[in-house]
């Protein structure tokens, strides 16, 4: 069976995997998961840091410096320090969104959650979106881990998409169900 995936989806995968074994071992998923999260945040917080990780003419030693300094003013576990400083070494760390991405990803299988996206046309009060996400979570047998967002484009209903399955009952696209099948007749 082939795939499709691509060098840097499959190197993302394959260290992430690698990542969660080891503190899975060491039983630090939980805090790994917050530094992994501090970190991001702290990339996307500024273009510069971001530039820094990602060019990969930069040299292994001030990179390594600079994890060595961020790792111990966030407090990062040794292992979360030592595989970023692996990353550096192997030449992979400007994949490190997409192997954390991919991390994130297999964390929340284990909680047994399943990411999705809800989209409705008004703000939802927290009680509503507990109130779907418990319906949704008890129907289809697992976590739900809402993704929500607010587009006044829709007029009115909700999008949601679990994976590849979406459900729109949004005024706006029955709308346009409406005016193709106008247009077909």
């Amino acid at each position: 069976m082939s795939t499709n995936k691509s060098f840097s989806t499959e190197t993302s995968e394959r260290y992430s995997r690698a990542l969660f074994e080891v503190v899975k071992e060491a039983n630090e998923l939980v805090k790994v998961e917050v530094d992994i999260k501090n970190f991001l945040a702290f990339l996307d917080s500024s273009e510069e840091i971001r530039n820094f990780i990602k060019d990969p003419t930069q040299d292994k030693k001030t990179q390594e410096e600079f994890i060595n300094l961020l790792a111990a003013n966030l407090n990062f576990t040794k292992n979360l320090k030592n595989f970023l400083l692996l990353l550096i070494e192997k030449r992979r760390i400007f994949f490190v969104k997409k192997i954390f991405g991919s991390f994130m990803k297999l964390c929340s299988q284990k909680r047994g959650e399943i990411k999705a996206s809800l989209i409705s046309s008004k703000e939802l009060t927290q009680s509503q979106l507990e109130e779907i996400n418990k319906d949704l979570s008890s129907s289809i047998g697992s976590t739900l881990k809402f993704d929500y967002k607010v587009d006044k484009e829709l007029i009115g209903g909700l999008k949601l998409q679990l994976g590849s399955y979406m459900i729109d009952t949004s005024i706006k696209n029955k709308l346009k169900r409406y005016k193709q099948v106008m247009l077909e007749k």
